[in-house]
């Protein structure tokens, strides 16, 4: 079965919108990835200030050949960012300001009835 990734990313107030908007300007670029098979940016509606960043993939494989590949090259851009906290040419400053990665296999699952 597959694995979730979950991402948690500590996000104070004044930084939401940032954020949101940094992974809305690299939609699709996980999609395209070998054994992706899911992505979702939970916003935190009460109680905490982290956001979940949550992805499944085939296997643990998939997901460190995507790791040491394409997440790599993008977080090491300025496309995320270029003119919000950072100078030209300069990478922008994290939005979040902690980072805690959990890990699960899927042992379970159930979709809604046709």
């Amino acid at each position: 079965m597959s694995i979730v990734k979950i991402n948690v990313l500590t996000v104070p107030a004044e930084q939401r919108e940032l954020l949101e908007k940094r992974f809305a300007s690299r939609a699709g670029a996980v999609e395209g990835s070998d054994g992706f098979e899911w992505f979702e940016l939970l916003r935190p509606l009460e109680g905490t200030d982290q956001y979940l960043v949550y992805t499944r993939w085939r296997s643990e494989e998939d997901f460190q050949n995507w790791m040491e590949g394409s997440m790599k090259a993008a977080h090491q851009g300025t496309s995320a960012g270029a003119g919000e906290g950072g100078a030209e040419g300069e990478r922008p400053r994290p939005a979040a300001t902690g980072s805690t990665l959990w890990s699960f296999e899927v042992v379970q699952q159930a979709s809604p009835k046709d």
